[in-house]
């Protein structure tokens, strides 16, 4: 337990009965409040968050079993362990508060060492329990961060390879956000695209272009135009990049969500809804939408950005290659999206420079 004295809530619609079990608790060095009816408690329990609750069952007005029933139902009281203490002992009483989520039940009238026996124990439990998902939090946290530090490094190798990108990733990071959660608000794709999968969107960003890793330099950094057989090279950073996550997915035992989402963005962002992209000529909806939101984040990014082998152009003359390609390369709903989102675009971009 911590250094704070745990707080124990009696409801009793009797005082004296409140006294008693007091009385045979102080030596536990613990801090007590109480009500004594089932409505003041859900006030009171709700405002001081106690460690245990001993609850009697016959109450006037709402008797223990609503009271438990009613706490269960707030968030905020629902992990709260109730002992109740009642002189109600038949079967059906014990089993209905046991299903109503009591940790114990305890029969009037009751030995003062049992009753601080048992006390004694689920406020060691509830420690415990505590301590432990606190513990569980922590790890996850440090796992979540770790995997994010993962990512960005594994998304920067690639980007490592050209020294004009720096900032790719993580401009691109924040259109495929903008465009998602724009596309919810617009009414689109709203089953798929939820508040969690958007996380995972943003987060599989960075990794669109890990499989440029296994392109040779002399075509990833060649400052002029690529022949046919060194595009076709280059095309296959999108099979390479599935690969790579694919390999991920088989270390980890089983296909995780996140993964998923990655592999489809690397495969599929070079797509194109007429079906003259690359790696597989997919048609409009046949490609994933993760890699039709990726598509128009990575080719604006592109068209703004300085290559080895191009310069920057304006936001205006990207914005009407980006048009042009609407219906051919972009999907026409997304391309709404981003349309209304142009100023906002602009600006990452600005803020965002290599």
């Amino acid at each position: 337990m911590s250094n704070k004295q745990p707080l124990i809530f009696i409801v009793d619609d009797v005082p004296e009965n409140i006294q008693i079990a007091m009385s045979h608790l102080k030596e536990l060095h613990c801090d007590f409040a109480y009500a004594t009816t089932g409505e003041q408690a859900i006030e009171r329990i709700v405002a001081t968050q106690p460690q245990l609750i001993l609850m009697d069952v016959m109450m006037p007005g709402m008797s223990g079993f609503k009271t438990v029933e009613l706490l269960n139902q707030n968030k905020a009281t629902r992990s709260i362990p109730v002992i109740f203490l009642t002189a109600r002992a038949e079967s059906e009483d014990v089993v209905q508060g046991f299903n109503l989520g009591g940790v114990d039940y305890i029969t009037k009238p009751f030995k003062g060492v049992e009753l601080r026996s048992r006390v004694r124990h689920h406020l060691e439990l509830y420690a415990y329990r505590n301590n432990l998902e606190r513990l569980v939090e922590e790890r996850s946290r440090e796992a979540e961060l770790l995997k994010d530090v993962i990512i960005e490094a594994m998304g920067e190798m690639a980007e490592y390879r050209d020294p004009e990108t720096g900032s790719h990733i993580h401009r691109t990071r924040e259109y495929v956000q903008l465009l998602a959660e724009t596309l919810v608000s617009r009414g689109h794709f709203c089953d798929q695209l939820t508040p969690e999968y958007i996380v995972l969107l943003r987060k599989s960003a960075p990794l669109h272009d890990i499989g440029k890793v296994a392109i040779r330099d002399s075509i990833l950094l060649k400052p002029g135009k690529l022949t046919y057989e060194e595009f076709e090279d280059m095309k296959k950073h999108t099979l390479f990049g599935e690969e790579v996550i694919a390999n991920l997915e088989q270390m980890a035992g089983h296909p995780t969500s996140f993964l998923s989402c990655a592999k489809e963005i690397a495969g599929s962002h070079h797509e194109k809804v007429d079906g003259s992209g690359y790696p597989r000529g997919l048609i409009g909806s046949a490609i994933p939408l993760a890699g039709r939101i990726m598509a128009i984040a990575d080719v604006y990014d592109a068209l703004i950005s300085k290559r080895v082998y191009k310069d920057a152009k304006p936001h205006a003359e990207a914005m009407k290659i980006m048009i042009d390609g609407n219906g051919t390369h972009f999907d026409p709903i997304l391309m709404e999206a981003f349309l209304e989102l142009e100023p906002v675009f602009h600006q990452i971009a600005v803020r965002n420079l290599d």
